[in-house]
């Protein structure tokens, strides 16, 4: 399919970005709505989201020009014209996950509890902007006879970007479904590393585009750190919560209260 969807006064929009930017759209809608249901106020995930989603896109760039110094430097339009494609999600997440920690601090609210409410949003998100790797032919897969195989260049090869998207979409209804019980706050958001990280990790070893280190494909790399992390992440605070002493009712304080008197 033609990358450019349509062009506006001779500069041409293309599909890669329409995705991308649907992707963003749709996930804001769904935290703004989760902190409203829960009784927050969701204007304060559109704060959160200004911040987050520049610096974002410039961690996704910068992640993905490190690995692949070789062929940008010294070409500084290079470096900044992301229209083509060359964004990497994990340098995007970790620009993203430190900004809202800090937002968060400003905020003086829970950055345990914002990152449940945006953690559906960011993995929805996701799952619709790799279907813009897909309109650039860019993110597949090595060459198959699988009948769901895509065509690039002449050559049928696994459509790995639907491979994630599909991946994707199944750890979102996971977290819907999931998230009213919950035992601790991070729990969702923990959830959502671990079982992307899985996806990916399986789904990289068939891609032909990888980013490497030493060797190895970055993107697994980074998987296994993330799996490993969040897991004990999730048992400590998850224990944590169990140690400590359960709130109790408002009636039975009172009738405490009153025995004591």
């Amino acid at each position: 399919m033609d990358p450019i969807a349509f062009e506006i006064f001779g500069i041409a929009i293309r599909w890669y970005g329409i995705l991308l930017s649907a992707g963003i759209l749709a996930g804001i809608l769904l935290a703004y709505n989760e902190a409203k249901r829960l009784g927050h106020d969701p204007e304060y995930i559109i704060d959160l989201a200004l911040w987050c989603i520049p610096m974002a896109v410039i961690g996704a760039r910068l992640y993905y020009v490190v690995f692949e110094w070789s062929y940008y430097k010294g070409d500084i339009l290079k470096i900044i014209n992301i229209r083509e494609g060359g964004l990497a999600i994990h340098g995007a997440l970790i620009a993203a996950v430190f900004t809202g920690y800090i937002f968060t601090r400003v905020k003086k609210v829970s950055f345990w509890e914002t990152a449940d409410i945006v953690a559906p949003g960011i993995i929805i998100g996701q799952a619709i902007g790799r279907w813009g790797n897909f309109m650039n032919a860019e993110a597949h897969g090595g060459p198959t006879n699988l009948p769901w195989g895509i065509i690039v260049d002449g050559v049928k090869v696994h459509p790995t970007f639907l491979y994630e998207s599909l991946w994707n979409f199944a750890v979102f209804i996971f977290l819907i479904i999931y998230r009213r019980k919950k035992k601790v706050d991070g729990e969702l958001f923990l959830l959502y590393g671990i079982l992307y990280s899985i996806g990916r990790f399986w789904i990289e070893g068939l891609r032909t585009d990888s980013l490497m280190f030493m060797g190895m494909r970055t993107a697994q790399l980074i998987s296994v750190a993330i799996i490993a992390a969040f897991a004990v992440l999730l048992l400590y605070r998850r224990k944590k919560k169990e140690q400590e002493p359960e709130e109790k009712e408002p009636e039975e304080k009172e009738v405490e209260k009153q025995e004591a008197e």
